[in-house]
């Protein structure tokens, strides 16, 4: 069932246990087993990425068999329906508007003395994007993923994925994959996708950055290629804040505590609110909603485990314990979101108002669904546009205005004992005059 607290001193260590909930003994385990597939795909490549998808996903592949091929490509559009694939063309306009308004522009600004400065976008050559399968099919995330890239103007953007049941790829994930401009599709997942990515083997190709998220094993993966390539983020369990006072309509609010918790068992859903009505009435509504649900046992045990009501004095105190648990989907259920957000600091997305549910962020309002979890929405974002682009800087003096910044140049360089640093100032000063 699914608790509520009403005694404010313990609101802090409980919000801090669901925060670091994938903190425990079992990751170091874990990473030894990551380490041990990435060092072995890096030296064996195909060969080892096809031992592992046999043993961890009880697929036995070819080498030939990796790649999706132009067929099955084909044949997906024949296996989605034609309100589905209605839905994906739908979201892949909405999610393209949203993150164009995103491109960043390179710039230069012409100063005195022929002093040129700017900054200069470009996308980078490759970007490998992974989408988990398993428990469900995420042709959304397909979407989230593959969309910035391609407005990024990402020459060659590669997807993997693990094979379900007899080596197949959800049509669903291949549909959105190809409306979303990505053709290069592989057939593996975990940690010895990511490798394949971040090494390169004789089929898949080395990329430079990897988006999306994955299981623990995915994300442990991740952390432990990043520089060789770069990442977009480390994506931990899905979680959930719900700011609400008696102006919320609480079987409402239970569908949308329940929409996270049925991702997975460590999934957090929590609920901040002013109105004990509301919190007893919320927690009867989650028990009514859980009577025959499809994914009621995995629902189930993030409730127990990481769900969570708490009946604060104000929603400026719910406010800040927001802000300290930094969620990665808030929700302001209340009469007014306008008023109550400028109170929010941190958050990876934020809902406002009561026909606003997490869904529609999640899959086609625009803004990117692949957020920030387990308190990084102190200091890092949304996936998008820039994750896929680096930016260089651009510097052009002139020989009056290098002659002008001689000497401060001199004096710093000589503090630091780089003779040579000033001497490479000093050489043109001294040639022009």
């Amino acid at each position: 069932m699914l608790r509520i607290i009403t005694q404010q001193a313990d609101v802090r260590a409980e919000l801090q246990r669901i925060c670091d909930r994938t903190h425990d003994e079992q990751v170091h385990h874990k990473e030894a087993t990551v380490r041990e597939v990435l060092q072995a795909v890096k030296r064996l490549g195909d060969k080892a990425v096809l031992h592992y998808t046999a043993e961890f996903d009880h697929q036995t592949l070819n080498p030939g068999e990796l790649r999706v091929s132009g067929s099955e490509l084909d044949t997906a559009y024949q296996q989605v329906s034609k309100d589905l694939l209605e839905a994906i063309r739908l979201a892949s306009r909405q999610i393209e508007a949203f993150h164009r308004q995103r491109v960043p522009k390179s710039w230069v600004h012409f100063g005195d003395d022929d002093v040129v400065l700017g900054k200069r976008y470009t996308p980078v050559d490759r970007a490998g994007l992974y989408v988990p399968g398993g428990r469900a099919a995420y042709p959304s995330t397909v979407l989230m993923n593959a969309i910035p890239a391609r407005v990024a103007n990402v020459p060659r953007v590669v997807m993997v994925t693990p094979p379900g049941a007899h080596k197949a790829i959800n049509p669903a994930v291949l549909v959105a994959a190809q409306e979303a401009g990505v053709q290069e599709i592989y057939r593996v997942g975990g940690a010895q996708a990511i490798a394949a990515l971040a090494y390169g083997t004789e089929t898949i190709p080395k990329v430079n950055v990897i988006a999306g998220p994955g299981n623990i094993y995915v994300t442990l993966a991740k952390k432990l290629v990043y520089g060789t390539v770069g990442i977009d983020s480390l994506a931990g369990p899905s979680e959930v804040l719900i700011i609400a006072d008696e102006t919320a309509n609480a079987v409402h609010v239970a569908a949308d505590l329940l929409a996270q918790a049925e991702h997975d068992p460590m999934a957090a859903a929590i609920l901040l609110t002013t109105d004990t009505s509301l919190a007893k009435n919320v927690q009867v509504a989650v028990e009514r909603q859980l009577i025959d649900h499809p994914r009621r046992i995995d629902t189930e045990k993030a409730i127990a485990h990481y769900g969570l009501i708490v009946v604060v004095e104000s929603l400026e105190a719910a406010a800040q314990f927001s802000n300290e648990f930094a969620p990665e989907h808030l929700e302001l259920e209340v009469e007014d979101p306008w008023a109550l957000i400028q109170h929010i600091r941190h958050a990876g997305a934020i809902f406002l108002g009561h026909s606003t549910p997490e869904a529609v962020g999640d899959y086609l309002a625009g803004p990117n669904h692949t957020l920030p979890t387990s308190g990084a929405a102190h200091y890092a974002s949304a996936l998008g546009v820039e994750t896929f682009l680096k930016h260089s800087s651009i510097i052009q003096y002139s020989e009056t205005a290098l002659q002008k910044v001689a000497g401060a140049i001199d004096a710093l360089a000589t503090a630091e004992g780089l003779p040579s640093h000033a001497d490479s100032v000093r050489r043109r000063v001294q040639q022009d005059e």
